[in-house]
């Protein structure tokens, strides 16, 4: 089951309403989710990995509900930050990736050979035993999608994570998500030409889904309104 579904979620926060009355069925593989900052995008990408609970309503990602069944969401969703420093706390580039192959009975070998295969992947084999903080920006994110994708999620969030990186890292990191992931993905971005490559879009506005279907589309009535 590949089925993120929202029935009338409402998100409060002492000042204001991030998320109101949002309703949405989606089982698309590239999910994008596009509005300006404030809009509800962020907070709605937060709903689905239990890191924000709802004031009002119903969540259902994969089956679960992130609130009542979060240690087992847990291990079906990953989630990607936009700034990866906030998300690398081991040490070493392979110590990092290993980190969330903690707690499931893999002895040391099993966890190694997943850890070698993972960040030969994304190209980071050679810096395994580099201090993580030496890595590139593009480098980090890649470190911090390998530590998500170690544990072999069935759904990744990705919350804005180009937003700290250049045009070329950009694109290593795109190329990888939408390309190369098999996993389902929610992108929460700015940048458009990342969302048009997407299979759905939503668009979000004062904390109200206000529009979803073909990116294109969606994109396109955006940018009318941006204008």
């Amino acid at each position: 089951m590949r089925t993120i579904e929202l029935s009338a979620v409402t998100v409060e926060f002492p000042a204001r309403v991030a998320l109101h009355d949002v309703s949405v069925h989606l089982d698309q593989r590239r999910i994008a989710v596009i509005g300006a900052n404030g809009s509800g995008k962020s907070t709605f990408a937060r709903t689905l990995n239990g890191l924000v609970t709802p004031t009002a309503g119903q969540v259902r990602v994969h089956g679960l509900d992130p609130v009542r069944q979060a240690k087992q969401l847990r291990r079906r969703v990953g989630f990607v930050f936009s700034n990866p420093d906030t998300q690398i706390i081991m040490p070493t580039v392979a110590e990092d990736a290993a980190f969330s192959l903690r707690g499931r009975g893999l002895s040391r070998a099993e966890i190694r050979e997943r850890v070698g295969a993972a960040l030969a992947r994304v190209g980071l084999v050679e810096y395994a035993d580099a201090p993580a903080h030496t890595l590139s920006g593009g480098e980090k994110q890649l470190l911090a999608l390998t530590a998500v994708l170690i544990g072999e999620p069935s759904l990744v969030v990705a919350d804005e994570p180009t937003a700290y990186l250049d045009a070329a890292n950009s694109r290593r990191i795109a190329r990888f998500l939408l390309d190369e992931m098999p996993q389902q993905l929610v992108l929460a971005t700015h940048d458009l030409r990342l969302a048009a490559r997407c299979d759905i879009a939503l668009r979000f506005e004062d904390g109200r889904l206000i529009d979803l279907g073909d990116p294109a589309s969606v994109i396109a009535k955006y940018e009318v309104d941006q204008a």
